[in-house]
């Protein structure tokens, strides 16, 4: 039987409930407060570059040289953007980036996949060693194997065509490799046993079950293979000869050495702009599938 003393306590007890709530909600909204804050701080601080690129491309040369910065233009120059193409034939370096970057994305799918699904799924002696030895190589630097692709090129006649980056690409990339080895290992077993069942081989497994399934770590590693070789600049500057192939990481050079040794910096910067489209719209549109794959593949299966 309750009395009077217990229900007294009880009484009392709820406000300061209350109040212990309240400090809580309100300590949950300070913090939230600020982390959005620095949040919003360091964005702004990243996009600093990405504005002045943008407010630079509708400029005219004489307002990009004063100081201190002028972030909006008194006129803004839209000619600056037409004008990239009647300079120098950026139309073609587009085309020719877009034909590089879509071998590439082709061949290091196909390259990857069907390596990773080596790694997951068959099992043959040296399995594991094989696999390390590919993680190792992610430490090896790219410039160790400039000079021997060079000559090795050259001795097969690829230099000045796509040949050099696409080629290589089929044979998969090991940072991909171990994306899509992650992936498949997550793939229950069960499937496989009953496509085998059915009398499915080793290739239609792959072709039919797997890859299917596989649509986010397929986007994220299209989009990782497009930003590297959309944006490519080493490669192309020693592969390529003839400027009519260049890529648009190429191409922008051709801005650098407008009137007398100044650089034409608005249309250069128009031109940075219409070459970093591409790479925003495609994350942009297939990010839900980026964060997907990358978190489900980094998960220890």
């Amino acid at each position: 039987m309750t009395t009077g003393a217990q229900i007294l306590t009880k009484s009392s007890a709820v406000p300061a409930v209350r109040a212990a709530g309240l400090r809580v909600s309100r300590r949950q909204v300070v913090q939230a407060s600020v982390t959005y804050a620095l949040l919003v701080a360091g964005s702004v601080f990243l996009m600093v570059p990405f504005f002045w690129m943008l407010s630079t491309s509708l400029k005219t040369l004489a307002e990009v040289q004063t100081w201190p910065i002028v972030w909006i233009p008194s006129q803004f120059i839209w000619e600056n953007y037409p004008a990239v193409f009647q300079k120098t034939p950026f139309g073609r370096y587009i085309l020719n980036s877009l034909t590089i970057a879509s071998g590439g994305i082709i061949g290091t799918l196909i390259g990857s996949s069907l390596a990773g699904f080596g790694f997951a799924r068959l099992r043959f002696p040296g399995r594991n060693v094989l696999f390390f030895i590919n993680l190792t190589t992610l430490m090896l630097p790219a410039w160790v194997v400039i000079v021997p692709h060079f000559m090795m090129f050259s001795y097969v006649g690829w230099l000045d065509t796509y040949l050099p980056f696409i080629v290589p690409a089929f044979f998969g990339n090991a940072y991909h490799i171990f994306l899509f080895r992650q992936w498949f290992l997550g793939i229950p077993r069960e499937l496989e046993d009953a496509a085998r069942i059915d009398g499915c081989s080793t290739p239609r497994i792959y072709a039919q079950i797997f890859m299917p399934l596989s649509k986010p770590v397929i986007a994220t590693v299209a989009i990782f293979a497009f930003f590297y070789y959309w944006n490519d600049l080493i490669y192309p500057l020693v592969y390529l000869q003839s400027q009519m192939k260049f890529p648009v990481s190429l191409g922008l050079r051709m801005f650098q050495t407008a009137h007398m040794g100044v650089v034409d910096m608005p249309k250069m910067m128009a031109a940075s702009m219409m070459a970093l489209l591409p790479c925003v719209l495609l994350f942009f549109f297939a990010q839900r599938l980026f964060v997907q794959g990358v978190v489900i593949t980094g998960v220890e299966k």
